[in-house]
């Protein structure tokens, strides 16, 4: 009973790991490309007059925070099978700094290829919101690390699994419960 009044608690942590990697992504994305921000998502999420690093954490915030709605709404159930509530509660503690690690990695692994595939001669010009891209190259590079960040929540919740599974394991082995 004390693990289901745990739910709601644990899905606010998720959402907050999951806005905190944006943040963290886009203070990255941003030194790629302070383009995609200035002249794409700044208008995208309405961002005005603020420092560019907070805008570009405001977006990320924003572009982020309900990933951990569905990470959550994923990882938490399937947690439940980790015995005692302590043990189920930094479990999932765990669990969700492995996703948004994971998430992390994917996402510089799609900027590191795309900085060797994605130069100014294989990149068309861009426009957005009517703006003419300066630097394409970069821009298109920071928004391939942003689209392949969502892939990497996917991937996350794989790997999340795996470790509710290996951590139920590791808590059975000790606690000698079935």
């Amino acid at each position: 009973m004390i693990k289901l009044a745990m739910v709601p608690l644990l899905l606010a942590i998720a959402c907050l790991f999951a806005g905190l990697y944006g943040v963290l992504h886009n203070q990255i994305s941003y030194t790629v490309s302070p383009e995609y921000f200035t002249q794409f998502k700044f208008h995208q999420f309405r961002i005005e007059n603020v420092p560019f690093r907070i805008g570009a954490a405001m977006v990320g915030w924003r572009a982020a925070w309900w990933m951990g709605i569905v990470i959550g709404g994923v990882l938490i159930p399937a947690g439940l099978v980790i015995h005692g509530n302590s043990n189920y509660f930094w479990c999932m503690i765990r669990v969700f700094a492995i996703v948004a690690f994971t998430t992390l990695l994917v996402g510089l692994t799609a900027l590191l290829i795309s900085t060797l595939v994605l130069t100014h001669e294989h990149v068309g010009e861009i426009t957005r919101y009517g703006n003419a891209i300066v630097d394409d190259a970069a821009f298109a590079r920071a928004g391939t690390m942003h689209d392949f960040s969502y892939l990497g929540g996917l991937v996350g919740i794989l790997t999340g699994g795996i470790a509710i599974y290996r951590q139920r394991r590791v808590i059975k082995s000790r606690t000698g419960t079935t």
